[in-house]
């Protein structure tokens, strides 16, 4: 099954609204459904039934003495660059627990076979960009937008989930949680 480890973020109004402005410019970009946007600390990619036990005591060690913590929502940006739009973000800030949870995930989970990323950088991803045209538009929203403040949210745990791809949009569904 195609999984990945998450903070869940979900329909924040601030980011449903920004993917409204997003859909108006008309440029074709597919957008996240709001109850599917989250944070992905690890894409695992397929996995086997036998490896949960095994992800998920990594993902305990990853969160050991971490509290509940606060992330801030903030600036908009594209990945790679907003010269050349594939992914429209909107960036994620803390204290260093997100890097420190995906840092113990990359270097626990390497063991069991997963690749290591080169970096992580916290954000969500809102839209992925189909067709080059009206890029102009697309940039000078991001550009707008790019100091904006759009909400926190509290963690309390994260979570791995099973992504199964339809034409429909993908279905996440988690598999288990671990709290902070």
């Amino acid at each position: 099954m195609r999984s990945f480890i998450s903070i869940d973020v979900g329909a924040m109004d601030s980011l449903v609204s920004f993917e409204d402005e997003l859909r108006k410019t008309g440029v074709s970009i597919k957008l996240v459904e709001p109850e599917n946007i989250h944070l992905t600390l690890k894409f695992l990619g397929e996995i086997d039934e036998e490896m949960v036990p095994k992800i998920e005591e990594v993902m305990k060690e990853a969160v050991s003495g971490i509290s509940p913590f606060t992330v801030e929502l903030k600036g908009t940006g594209a990945f790679p660059n907003t010269d050349y739009i594939k992914v429209i973000w909107v960036g994620m800030k803390d204290d260093g627990e997100m890097k420190k949870i995906a840092g113990v995930l990359e270097d626990g989970l390497q063991k069991y076979g997963f690749k290591k990323e080169k970096r992580f950088t916290p954000h969500v991803t809102l839209a992925r960009v189909r067709s080059a045209k009206g890029k102009e538009m697309l940039k000078e929203l991001i550009n707008k937008n790019a100091e904006r403040h759009f909400g926190e949210i509290k963690v309390e745990g994260i979570k791995l989930k099973k992504s199964e791809l339809r034409r429909e949009g993908p279905l996440y569904t988690t598999l288990l949680e671990v709290r902070l």
